[in-house]
């Protein structure tokens, strides 16, 4: 029986590529964004691909068409199986030049979105006692960078959201599985209609990967209910880094985290916004931003990390094996 999955943010970057991926296998794709152009085209990729697509135009900043959104997507599939919060919005500025209501629009989206999501599928996981819900994160949730306090604010709000939810599920013995999977800088849609108020056109924080390559590890963590998953090598790199050498990780980005999230391109080669309203309601952006040509379309360290069991025992039985040679010389020689 095909499963029934729900996207937030599926008409463009790494939702789209999700949809894609999911369409693939014949599945039930509830997409929700707010941009209908988008919208349109996603749904008409999801049937070409041999799922079945139903486009909800959803603001996931509101509770109402989210929970709207998780009923509706109930009367024309069935049981949701796998919902994935996707949606975000971004400010790319100095704090101080961020507006109050700049940061209230990416808190709304990035984090209550998500909570919206998530409080939708529990609603109907929890009496059937199975579903998947998974949050889309980053690496920035656990080390904030330059230029973009109010995304690395709302997806440390999110991770931490995530662990209390977790540990509540944990404590009802619920078989409702809530998975996390933190991203590093892609090459999606981000960087053409994100707010920008620098002088110059952005970029992400290099090594940048195709959405694809989220798209295949947030696929990977829903079907393997894995707690948490890090995507690309730069992700554990960052975390890992600021654990451990948090005072020098600061001092490198201010130094150059500014210049590094900045192309030689004027701030006004790039389209308007999406904030407040979409930019993909007349026309389709897809799922790429503009850096093919420098972002990277596979991670050595996801396939590592996914096979990381397999290896592991390999290992150990490659270690045994050798003991038993070492041994066995051992007993020849005396």
């Amino acid at each position: 029986m095909a499963k029934t999955v729900v996207i937030t943010g599926a008409s463009g970057g790494v939702g789209r590529a999700v949809a894609r991926l999911y369409a693939d296998r014949g599945a039930n794709v509830a997409l929700l964004a707010r941009g209908e152009a988008g919208l349109e085209v996603a749904s008409n990729e999801v049937t070409e691909r041999g799922g079945r697509a139903l486009a909800i135009p959803t603001d996931v900043s509101d509770a109402d068409q989210v929970e709207g959104a998780a009923a509706r997507t109930e009367e024309e599939f069935g049981w949701i199986d796998v919902w994935i919060n996707v949606a975000m919005v971004t400010v790319l500025a100095k704090t101080w030049d961020v507006t109050p209501e700049e940061f209230r629009r990416v808190t709304e989206v990035n984090y209550l979105g998500a909570v919206h999501g998530t409080l939708a599928a529990l609603k109907r996981m929890r009496p059937r006692d199975r579903g998947t819900i998974l949050n889309v994160g980053s690496a920035l949730a656990f080390r904030g960078i330059p230029l973009q306090a109010p995304y690395c604010a709302s997806k440390a709000a999110l991770e931490n959201f995530g662990e209390s939810l977790y540990t509540e599920l944990l404590n009802e013995g619920s078989n409702v599985r809530f998975c996390e999977v933190h991203l590093p800088g892609l090459n999606t849609t981000q960087f053409i209609w994100g707010r920008n108020k620098t002088d110059k056109a952005p970029q992400p924080v290099p090594p940048m990967y195709q959405p694809e390559v989220a798209a295949r590890g947030i696929v990977w963590a829903a079907d393997n209910g894995r707690r948490t998953t890090w995507v690309g090598a730069s992700t554990p790199a960052t975390i890992w880094g600021n654990r451990f050498f948090r005072g020098l990780v600061a001092r490198n980005l201010a130094k150059s985290g500014i210049k590094k999230q900045k192309t030689d391109q004027p701030a006004s080669a790039r389209p308007q916004d999406n904030l407040f309203q979409p930019q993909d309601q007349d026309i389709d952006r897809g799922s790429h931003g503009p850096f093919d040509d420098k972002a990277h379309e596979h991670s050595a360290f996801d396939i590592v990390s996914r096979n990381r069991g397999k290896i592991a025992a390999g290992a150990v039985a490659v270690l045994g094996a050798a003991a038993v040679v070492v041994a066995g010389r051992a007993d020849h020689d005396t």
